[in-house]
């Protein structure tokens, strides 16, 4: 399933997300203006390498731009690719609106940014050795998905369903979205050859329960958990 829109209104202009898209954007362009080796040298020089940050192994001088530990951050807005941007960049757009909304501006600036630093963490602490760099905005925004999954159960997702020369449209609810997604980075996990490159599964499924459990911490008082938009249009109101 490919989510394409919710049907989840927010109160507040979504200023952070469009941000943090527009930085990922921006970043990615640079990347593609170094040039393909120029490229590499990026993704090495600031991406997140587990057995650099614990000492196991050590950038040459040339590429040891940023301290270890900043790559945490600066990892979050590098990209392998113009697909891996797109998809981040989609589930950002739909979710990440609702998530600030639910939080303002402030907190979920926070609340990104911890729940990738959460995810870089579980991904490393799945394999410290690894000399692998890992790039990307999957695992902050997964943090998005897992709080929105808490937040907006009930909430309808326009999804694409390819079905093989056919393609469907429907509407399912976000527990069934976020709730197959979540199940697939699970298995995928289990699937993967350790120590070989590829799709860091372990930070989205990092920061995903980061999320999950960030979400209380970091939401409005006034905003409930488990909340039905549908309630409102009914004129039922939040509970």
């Amino acid at each position: 399933m490919i989510p394409l829109h919710d049907d989840n209104p927010t109160r507040i202009r979504p200023v952070v997300t469009v941000g943090l898209i527009a930085a990922c954007v921006v970043v990615f362009l640079w990347q593609v203006s170094l040039g393909e080796a120029g490229y590499r040298r990026a993704v090495y020089a600031l991406g997140f390498v587990p057995a650099v940050l614990f000492g196991e192994a050590a950038l040459p001088p040339g590429l040891a731009v940023v301290p270890p530990v900043m790559t945490l951050l600066t990892s979050m807005f590098l990209h392998g690719g113009l697909w891996h941007l797109a998809g981040n960049m989609l589930y950002l757009w739909i979710f990440g609106n609702n998530v600030e909304d639910a939080m303002g501006h402030g907190r979920f600036v926070a609340f990104y940014l911890v729940s990738g630093l959460a995810a870089a963490l579980a991904q490393a602490l799945a394999d410290p050795g690894s000399t692998v760099p890992m790039i990307g905005a999957s695992g902050a925004v997964s943090g998005v998905l897992g709080a929105y999954l808490l937040l907006y159960p009930h909430a309808r997702v326009l999804v694409l369903i390819p079905l093989g020369f056919f393609s469907q449209l429907v509407r399912v609810p976000a527990v069934w979205v976020l709730g197959l997604w979540f199940l697939i980075q699970i298995v995928s996990s289990l699937a993967a050859e350790p120590g070989r490159g590829g799709v860091a599964w372990y930070a989205h499924i990092g920061g995903f329960v980061a999320g999950m459990v960030l979400i209380p911490l970091f939401k409005r008082r006034d905003v409930p958990l488990f909340h039905d938009p549908a309630r409102d249009r009914r004129g039922g109101g939040w509970s």
